[in-house]
């Protein structure tokens, strides 16, 4: 394998680890146990994304490495429609949404894969608000439950808390990619380039990309109607406290849903526009044969379309399972009980790992304690010495009886031997 290409792929191990790809993603969901604001900000809107720029900022490396480049296409596809299928089982409320974040990650390293670099930057422009909204959005709805995160203790808030109802309707509407929000733009964009790289990988991220779309739109809409709709299931004291969040958390979710609108019309032309040679100047490399957002303003629009088609099929399949037809979800999940626990169970990725890592990690670490520290660093060392000592000690204590005619013996023994030195011949 050529240097640069393994120097690319050990980099991108490095960044699949900041930005939960499929394999190394299993602290982003954890990390939700944090305040909400965290999330948000950190989770959502930077440190996670720090891996999909690094990726960015050295396209004149991966440029000259395709291989490392198709690496980075395949994990990124295939952490977007993994990422997405697990999303749409979970019923925490900040986790549903923190499975969105590692799948949109997703969608930005295999724009990254095509070398669509401006794409993925632009999805990470406006990732930043539509999240970062849905994020403190729900953290909103955390604060009128009382602390409640579990959709299914939720349900019939539309009313009692319109403002936060409004705004995750804007964030949901750009995270499903539907026109004017600003999802639209950006992730319309990496569809369109994955499409005309024309290369396999391309094709490959391109169909799960379009599926992605499909359960990105379900889940949203998932969370929307078990959230706000149908009759309340949480207890009545709950109930009673359900309020609308003060001015001091609305003012940011205005902020944030005001990005959530504008942010992709407004920079539509300088992340991947016109004027996107002037904008990003020489901080992206693309070479003139892998230049996939040029090839994407010829696609046909059946390709424009279809992200918008998948998106608005998972808005009414949701609407038809939780809303027309309620019970039709627990049917399904009861016919379907294998899969739907391989869902819910996050494709048993945690289980793999304690198997694999934590109890491995765990009896190492027994035996090296029972047997490497106590039986032979202990045993050899410092109770070893102790013991013998003391069994040496114990031993010499036999010596003293106490009795005068054994002492005497001893004298006279002693005597004998010295004077039997003396006698013998030399």
């Amino acid at each position: 394998m050529p240097s640069l290409t393994l120097a690319c792929i050990l980099l991108f191990i490095g960044a699949m680890g900041k930005s939960a790809q499929l394999g190394l993603h299993t602290w982003l969901p954890d990390a939700m146990e944090g305040p909400t604001p965290v999330s948000a900000l950190i989770h959502a809107a930077t440190m996670v994304t720090a891996g999909v720029f690094m990726v960015c900022r050295l396209s004149p490396m991966f440029e000259y490495a395709p291989a490392a480049l198709a690496v980075v296409g395949v994990i990124g596809g295939t952490t977007a429609v993994f990422a997405a299928s697990v999303g749409m089982a979970q019923n925490d409320i900040k986790r549903v949404i923190a499975y969105s974040t590692c799948s949109q990650l997703g969608y930005m390293f295999f724009a990254a894969g095509v070398s669509a670099y401006t794409a993925a930057m632009f999805h990470l422009f406006t990732h930043a608000f539509f999240k970062a909204l849905l994020f403190l959005g729900a953290g909103s709805v955390i604060h009128a439950m009382s602390a409640e995160q579990d959709m299914r203790r939720m349900g019939g808030l539309w009313n009692k808390i319109p403002i936060t109802y409004a705004l995750m309707w804007v964030g949901s509407l750009s995270l499903a990619g539907i026109p004017i929000f600003a999802g639209y733009y950006s992730k319309d964009m990496i569809l369109s380039a994955s499409w005309a790289s024309g290369t396999a990988v391309g094709r490959y991220s391109f169909c799960l990309g379009i599926f992605t779309a499909f359960l990105t739109a379900f889940y949203s809409w998932r969370l929307l109607i078990m959230t706000f709709h149908g009759q309340p299931r949480a207890d009545e004291e709950t109930l009673h406290h359900v309020h609308e969040s003060p001015w001091v958390m609305l003012i940011p979710l205005f902020i944030l849903g005001f990005g959530a609108v504008f942010a992709g019309i407004l920079a539509d032309h300088w992340f991947v526009g016109e004027g996107r040679g002037e904008f990003w100047k020489h901080s992206i490399l693309v070479l003139p044969q892998h230049d996939s957002i040029a090839a994407a303003e010829h696609v046909s629009w059946i390709i424009d379309y279809l992200p918008l088609i998948a998106g608005l099929l998972g808005i009414a399949v949701a609407y038809v399972c939780y809303s027309l037809i309620p019970e039709l979800p627990s049917r399904l999940a009861m016919r379907f009980r294998a899969i739907y626990l391989f869902l819910l169970n996050k494709w048993y990725f945690d289980e793999l790992y304690d198997r694999l890592f934590v109890r491995t990690a765990f009896s190492l670490g027994e035996g090296l304690w029972k047997t490497g520290d106590a039986t032979i660093i202990d045993g050899l060392g410092p109770d070893g010495i102790a013991a013998a000592t003391r069994e040496l000690a114990r031993e010499a204590s036999r010596l003293q009886t106490g009795y005068v005619y054994h002492y005497a013996f001893a004298m006279l023994i002693g005597v004998v031997a010295l004077v039997t030195w003396y006698l013998v011949p030399r």
